[in-house]
């Protein structure tokens, strides 16, 4: 079994709101897999393209190793929520790391996040806040855990 999740995401501030709807998912999954959160909060400003890869730089650094990145990204493979939590399970099986989930801030995930990235999520062509895109990776991961476990959440 991997040892953990890991959600790395880069933002500029850190909504509550956001915090207690996330947690809620955080607490169901911590019962079958032990998940962190860590935002990365890099200075510059909102239009300024350096911050982007200063991002970048602290999402490399932050990652461990070795670990599984997946990086959501809307050029990344979409899958039905069922391949995810097949992929989900092969790699609890498989890798006996960190399976880590890097979302970018509103200006995206750095190119050199994407390319370090083993594999590319994406939630479909719409583009989602990355407070959004949390929240539907968390409720995501504990649907797949949900379906690999039996337990009746989810219906097809």
């Amino acid at each position: 079994m991997s040892r953990r999740f890991l959600v790395l995401w880069a933002g500029r501030h850190r909504r509550r709101g956001w915090d207690d709807l996330c947690s809620d998912y955080r607490k169901r999954i911590e019962r079958e897999m032990p998940v962190d959160d860590r935002m990365l909060k890099v200075k510059g400003a909102s239009e300024d393209p350096r911050r982007r890869s200063a991002e970048g730089r602290a999402m490399l650094d932050a990652l461990p190793d070795p670990c599984w990145p997946v990086a959501l990204d809307a050029g990344g493979r979409t899958m039905p929520s069922e391949a995810f939590a097949g992929e989900l399970a092969r790699l609890r099986r498989e890798w006996p790391h960190p399976v880590v989930f890097l979302i970018g801030s509103d200006l995206g995930l750095d190119p050199g996040v994407v390319k370090r990235a083993r594999t590319r999520l994406s939630f479909g062509p719409m583009v989602f806040g990355h407070e959004l895109a949390r929240l539907v990776l968390y409720e995501q991961l504990y649907r797949a855990l949900a379906m690999d476990r039996g337990i009746k959440y989810h219906r097809a």
